[in-house]
Order: structure tokens, then sequence, then C-alpha cells
């Protein structure tokens, strides 16, 4: 027998719809076969858009995973040396960098616009198993979304950056709301994880002197572009991003990439091998500033847009 609520919702659901197409369209009948499959496309849009769980939303609680381990990694990998190197950087240091100058093959691995649900905890995984510390720079409203990904970050010993609020372009706004996309994202990693951020990155690079001067002054943030750019929010593909990252690091250097994209990801195991095996050791940003050496005075701007 047929469940008469399917029928009542068929019915609703097909007349709605009809009703906002036009009448060229709306006339036709829908079947029940093509019911079934609007009403599942129109369910998965509803989850997908995360926006609708942050209006007036409080922080959320999430319990600790006590028994999470890292999948194990088929065959050996290189490791990243232990090191218990000070995070304590001057705020004399200065107001932008692309790089720092250091003594030693130092760098910084950085990734944008997280945390996201599946590629994050992916990448945190490669990174575990490395034992590499990477910084993080993230947007307030996927902070708000995903807090216990951020508290894994953080648990785990990497660095949270402030990637503003929105990720809007800072350079076109006015003072109050760089202020406010700022202030919005640093009390959303607070709440989550407890931890204030230190550095921020302004989403496409975008952010003039003026802007720059005005979040070092009142935030204490010094910004932090970058030395190498794989390009990888095009998605050339993982070797390309591998290539492009390996063709480009140096010492000192600050390296872009982006754990929004899966492609991205995917590139890192081949990435952090190719560069721990040529001999580099990596360090998270605020590290990377407190070795800076009196002799990086000259800072160097970025050449390309972050995505």
């Amino acid at each position: 027998m047929e469940n008469p609520l399917h029928s009542s919702a068929y019915k609703v659901l097909s007349t709605s719809i009809r009703a906002d197409l036009p009448e060229s369209v709306s006339q036709s009948p829908l079947s029940r076969r093509g019911f079934m499959l609007l009403a599942a496309t129109l369910s998965g849009c509803a989850v997908a858009d995360p926006s609708r769980t942050l209006s007036g939303a409080a922080a959320t609680k999430t319990t600790a995973n006590s028994a999470y381990r890292t999948p194990a990694i088929r065959g050996p990998v290189p490791r990243n040396p232990d090191n218990s190197l000070s995070s304590n950087f001057s705020n004399d240091a200065g107001i932008a960098f692309s790089r720092v100058l250091v003594s030693g093959n130092y760098i910084a691995m950085t990734f944008d616009d997280g945390p996201h649900p599946q590629n994050t905890p992916r990448l945190l995984d490669m990174l575990r198993a490395r034992n590499i510390k990477a910084t993080f720079y993230v947007i307030g409203r996927s902070v708000e979304i995903y807090p216990q990904i951020v508290r894994r970050t953080v648990a785990e010993g990497h660095e949270v950056g402030n990637h503003s609020q929105t990720h809007r372009l800072l350079s076109k706004l006015s003072d109050s709301e760089l202020r406010q996309e700022m202030s919005r994202c640093q009390n959303a990693i607070g709440r989550a994880a407890g931890v204030r951020p230190r550095t921020m990155r302004p989403p496409y690079g975008g952010l003039l002197q003026r802007q720059r001067e005005l979040v070092h002054k009142e935030f204490g943030y010094p910004v932090i572009l970058w030395s190498v750019d794989p390009l990888d929010w095009k998605r050339p593909g993982a070797s390309v991003v591998t290539s492009r990252i390996l063709a480009g690091a140096s010492s000192g250097g600050i390296i872009l990439a982006h754990d929004l994209h899966g492609q991205t990801v995917d590139a890192m195991p081949a990435t952090l091998d190719g560069l721990l095996r040529r001999g580099f050791k990596f360090v998270t940003v605020s590290q990377l500033l407190a070795m800076k050496t009196d002799a990086s005075s000259a800072q160097m701007g970025a050449s390309a847009p972050s995505y």
C-alpha cells in the first residue's frame, strides 16, 4: 500500500516547485522519479550551505576524541627533526614578511582558507607522520562551523593565524570593517581552541601599507605573505603543485598552499618528503620570525594573489 505521506509530500513539493518555474515549464507534469531526484538534490543543497548555521550560533563544544589514532602510513617517510625553538619574536621584528633571513635551512609551510572538514584532517595526519609543524591561516566563519578541527590543529602543535572572518579583499574595506574582520576571526579562534593568533595573512595578499601598520599596532600582527606560490588554487594537479614548491623553496622561505583544495593535500606527501630529503627543516611562522637575523630588515612583497 502506498504511504500517504509520500503522496502528500510529492503533491506539495511538486506544486511549490512548479509555482516558481516559467509557465512553459510549470505546465509539464513532474514524474514520481523526477520528484525523488529533485528532492534529493534540494536536500543536498541545504546541507551544503553552511552559512545557515552561523546566524546567532553560540560557540560549539565538542568532546575530545581520546581514542583517535593517526592512520598508518604505508612505507617509511622522512621525519622532521625535533626542535624546541622559541616562537617569541620581537614586536619590533617588522610589519610585513614574505621570507625571513635565518641561519640554517629552515622554512615555514603555511595553509590558507581552512579548516576544511575532510582535507584538513587528512593533512594533519600527513604532518603528524612526519613530525612537521605548520601554520594554518584560518577563516573565522569556517572556524565557527568546524571548531573541533581547529582544536586538533592546536593540540598537535601547529600554529593558527588570522585570515579574516569572511575572506574579503581587505584593501577595499574601511578601517572599522578591517577591525571587525580581524576581531571576529580572532574571537572565533579563541572560542574554538583557547589561543590567540599572533600573525595574520590578508586574503589575496591585499592589504594597504596603512592597513598593515594598523593591524600591527592594534592587534600586534605582522603581515605574513609568501616566497613560494604554487598557484594551487587553480588546481593544476598534485604533481604540478609539488614541482612548483620544490623548485621555489629556499632557506627562510614561507610556502603558500591551501588545505581547502583536495589536490593540494594530495600533493603534500611528495612535497614534504622532497623538502625533507633536501635537508629543509620545518618550523612555524612564529618560530621563523624568532630566528630572524639583523640583516633581514628589507622586506619583499608578494608577487601573486592568494585565493
